[in-house]
C-alpha cells in the first residue's frame, strides 16, 4: 500500500518525528513468532488500504528493530500506537476484531461528509452554486449538527433564494460557532431579503391587485420573482396560468425556465415537475 512503510533506525526520525507533524502515523509493532501480531498487522494493512494520505501506516518488526520497540516502551504484542507530533495519541493492544479496528480508525479517518464539504466549497469557489446544493445537502443529511456544514448550506440557500431556509439554518447555529463567516452570512441574508422585495416587484403586485386577471402582468411578476430567487411564488403563478390555459406557451416556457434554474434534487423542482407531468398526461 502506498501509505505503508517499514520503520528502521535510518527512517525513524523522518517518519515518526517529522511526518507525524503533518499527518497521523499508526505505528504497528509485530513479530513473526507472535501470530496475533501478524494477524493485527494484516488487518490494519487492509483497513488502511484506502486511507490515502490521511494516516501513514508504519510497521516495526520487533525481531530486527528491537531497539526502536524499546524506545516506545513496548511491553507486549500485538500493539499499535497512533502518533501525532512525535507523541503517542491513542493505541490498540491485544488481539482485535475487524469491528474494533474499524471503530478505532473511524475516530481518525476522514468522514464522508468531510469530502462532500470540501467538494461543495470547491464548487462554490467556481460559482457553480446549483451544482453545490445537492453535494452540501448530502453532507448535511449525514451530519446535521456540524456548524461548518450548516454555514455552507446556508450560503447556498441564500444564493439560490431560499431565504426562509437560510434564516432557519443560521438561527440554529450555536453562539460558540457564530464566527466572522456566520456574521457575513447574516449580512448577506439581510441584503437578499431586501432585494427580494424590490420597488419593481412592489409596483407589479399593486398593479395586479387592481387588475387581477391580467395574464401579462402575472408573467412579468413571475419573471421578477424568479430574478430575485422567489422561485416558489413564480412557479405558483405560472403553473396556475398553464393550468387555466394549456395553449399559453409563454407561461409554460417561463415555468420550464424557472425549473431549469433550480439545483438538482431541489424539492420545489420535483414538486412542480410532478404537477406539470400530471397536467400534461
Amino acid at each position: 500500500m502506498a501509505n505503508s512503510i517499514a520503520i528502521t533506525l535510518e527512517n525513524f526520525q523522518q517518519v515518526i518525528l517529522e511526518e507525524s507533524k503533518t499527518k497521523l502515523v499508526l505505528v504497528d509493532f509485530w513479530a513473526q513468532q507472535i501470530a496475533e501480531s501478524v494477524e493485527l498487522r494484516d488487518k490494519l494493512a487492509i483497513a488502511l488500504a484506502n486511507a490515502g494520505e490521511t494516516i501513514i501506516y508504519a510497521t516495526i518488526d520487533c525481531e530486527t528493530q528491537g531497539q526502536i520497540a524499546q524506545q516506545f516502551g513496548i511491553q507486549g504484542l500485538p500493539t499499535a500506537i497512533l502518533v501525532k507530533d512525535g507523541q503517542p495519541l491513542d493505541g490498540l493492544t491485544g488481539p482485535q476484531t475487524d469491528e474494533s479496528i474499524s471503530e478505532f480508525l473511524a475516530k481518525y479517518l476522514p468522514k464522508a461528509e468531510d469530502a462532500l464539504l470540501a467538494q461543495a466549497n470547491e464548487l462554490i469557489l467556481e460559482n457553480k452554486i446549483t451544482e453545490a446544493f445537492p453535494v452540501i445537502n448530502q453532507a448535511y443529511q449525514l451530519d446535521s449538527e456540524r456548524a461548518d456544514i450548516k454555514l455552507v448550506l446556508a450560503n447556498v440557500y441564500i444564493q439560490t433564494g431560499k431565504i426562509a431556509e437560510a434564516e432557519t439554518l443560521l438561527n440554529s447555529i450555536k453562539m460558540i460557532d457564530q464566527d466572522s463567516h456566520f456574521k457575513s452570512l447574516m449580512a448577506k441574508l439581510e441584503l437578499a431579503s431586501q432585494a427580494a422585495d424590490s420597488p419593481e416587484i412592489q409596483a407589479l403586485e399593486q398593479e395586479l391587485q387592481s387588475n387581477p386577471e391580467n395574464v401579462e402582468l402575472k408573467q412579468k411578476l413571475a419573471a421578477q420573482y424568479s430574478q430575485v430567487n422567489r422561485n416558489e411564488e413564480a412557479l405558483a403563478i405560472l403553473f396556475l396560468l398553464v393550468q387555466s390555459n394549456g395553449a399559453d406557451i409563454t407561461s409554460k416556457d417561463l415555468l420550464l425556465d424557472v425549473l431549469k434554474s433550480l439545483p438538482d434534487g431541489d424539492a420545489l423542482a420535483t414538486k412542480y415537475r410532478r404537477k406539470l407531468y400530471t397536467l400534461m398526461y
